[in-house]
């Protein structure tokens, strides 16, 4: 008789198992199986990760997926150093773009944070500063109610991106990009992606 396979996971008619999230939107589920969760190690994908999430606080991530083409266009390909520059006129082209999340703290916080990407070069850089705060550990959950929504590190790094000028930038979506970017693996122990990333074995 075959394995039952673990609680949480939902086997695709690929045969592969994902959390229930990544199971029915063909998006998300591309999304799950080739991005998330994979490290990232330049600076421009770290930011543009860091905004994305930012944006996506009170909505769901299919949404700022879904919107993600726009994003990019409205914002030079998330080029820390153009975004940076962005004035007033900037912020009223952005809240003008339907294509995107028109919320005027998130735009701002964009362009601060781009600002504060490019100073912290100075430091090492972002893709830096954001994997030191890489845990000696990763979680290992079976059910999507076994994942951690924030960690010791997640609030560490909130904090010290916080003192570097970085805003909207909370633990618990620090620890959604910590997820995002590969620093843990929150894939389930039964999802095909489990240690895919090679930063955690298991």
């Amino acid at each position: 008789m075959a394995a039952e396979p673990d609680p949480g996971v939902v086997v695709g008619d690929d045969g592969l198992a994902r959390p229930a999230w990544a199971s029915a939107d063909p998006l998300m589920r591309t999304y799950y199986d080739t991005e998330w969760g994979m490290p990232v190690r330049d600076e421009r994908g770290m930011y543009e990760r860091l905004s994305l999430e930012a944006f996506q606080s009170g909505l769901s991530w299919a949404t700022i997926l879904r919107k993600r083409p726009a994003f990019r266009a409205a914002f030079d390909d998330f080029d820390p150093e153009k975004v940076a520059a962005y004035g007033d006129d900037d912020v009223e082209r952005l809240m003008n773009d339907a294509g995107i999340v028109r919320n005027r703290a998130k735009i701002q916080a964009a362009i601060t944070n781009a600002g504060a990407t490019v100073a912290l070069r100075e430091k090492g850089g972002l893709v830096d500063f954001v994997w030191g705060f890489q845990p000696a550990d990763t979680p290992r959950p079976r059910t999507f109610a076994d994942v951690p929504t924030q960690s010791e590190e997640s609030k560490a790094m909130a904090k010290a991106l916080r003192r570097e000028g970085f805003s909207f930038v909370g633990p618990t979506t620090m620890y959604a990009l910590m997820e995002a970017v590969g620093i843990v693996d929150t894939h389930l122990m039964g999802s095909h992606r489990r240690g895919t990333s090679g930063v955690w074995p298991d």
